[in-house]
């Protein structure tokens, strides 16, 4: 993630989401059929990169090939299991494929505009009884 980009996520939520690795990516193809898989990703601020091994063959990126750009994915993991503490970041956005040099090297990402986020568990609230209080973002267009 680059530090240095101005980001509407808070700074609980950028450092959750830098010491995270995967997330899970939810597209859909041209026959309606949903898809959810977990992948890698990468975080500049303002998009997120999702590559691999040879990802133009994966249903992932055939979906937004062919022009069903709408996705998903969702970053998150247990804090504590006593007590129960779910925490992550949820975000709803558009994908395109482009080029790009990222953490799996030169070639083809799928690249994620969020449009909304949503992120629980990052900042304590001691006034509900779940422990955390969910943060609704609607991000610049």
């Amino acid at each position: 993630m680059n530090d240095n980009t101005e980001s509407v996520l808070t700074e609980d939520e950028l450092a959750y989401l830098r010491s995270q690795r995967l997330c899970r990516l939810a597209t859909v193809s041209s026959t309606g059929q949903p898809d959810v898989a977990p992948v890698g990703f990468e975080f500049d601020g303002t998009h997120f990169y999702i590559g691999g091994r040879n990802p133009v063959r994966t249903r992932r990126f055939l979906s937004v090939k062919n022009g069903n750009d709408k996705v998903a994915l969702v970053v998150d993991d247990l804090e504590s299991v006593t007590p129960w503490r779910p925490r992550g970041i949820r975000i709803y956005g558009r994908a395109e494929i482009v080029e790009h040099v990222g953490r799996f090297g030169p070639g083809y990402y799928m690249r994620i505009t969020p449009d909304t986020s949503w992120s629980w568990g990052l900042e304590p609230d001691t006034t509900s009884e779940g422990g955390f209080k969910p943060r609704k973002t609607v991000w610049p267009k």
